[in-house]
């Protein structure tokens, strides 16, 4: 798989940015788990972090084409993708950029077996229950998202603000 360099590194000084990010979520013996790659500890922006797969949308790409080739791009994975659920900005100073992010269900086509690591972006991955959220670094507004992502699968309805 080819890498281009539209990535959380290449500098984008006083740019916005659009990426997407898929909370890929699979039932495992009756619970829910959702997808976690960790970024590789070599990427200058969040290394190290657990965070939902995705990556950034290039400028005339379908946001969900985009997604979808993200996923593919990183983990060698077709997806299929539901409801944005969650929208949040950031600024990476890395890049030098504001990022808008908007997340979506999704759900992988391929078998689970097939998922593949790009070791220049990410150095493992797990399944994770809601239960299990706490387990390793994330961001605060990542931690959020999932947390609401689950919530949204029970059914539950989400505060305003």
């Amino acid at each position: 798989m080819t890498k281009i360099s539209h990535d959380s590194e290449t500098p984008a000084n006083g740019q916005q940015v659009i990426t997407a990010c898929a909370f890929i979520h699979q039932d495992f013996d009756g619970v829910t788990k959702v997808f976690r790659p960790k970024r590789a500890d070599t990427k200058k922006f969040l290394p190290g972090l657990w965070e939902l797969p995705g990556g950034h949308i290039d400028f005339g790409e379908d946001i969900i084409e985009g997604l979808k080739r993200e996923v593919m791009e990183e983990h060698g994975m077709k997806i299929i993708v539901g409801d944005p659920f969650a929208v949040f900005t950031y600024v990476n100073e890395i890049k030098g950029s504001h990022s808008i992010e908007v997340a979506y269900f999704a759900k992988f086509i391929d078998p689970i077996e097939n998922i593949k690591l790009n070791p220049e972006d990410h150095s493992e991955y797990k399944w994770i229950a809601e239960e299990e959220l706490e387990d390793g670094p994330t961001s605060e507004q990542e931690l959020k998202n999932i947390k609401k992502g689950f919530e949204l699968l029970r059914g539950q309805t989400h505060n305003f603000g």
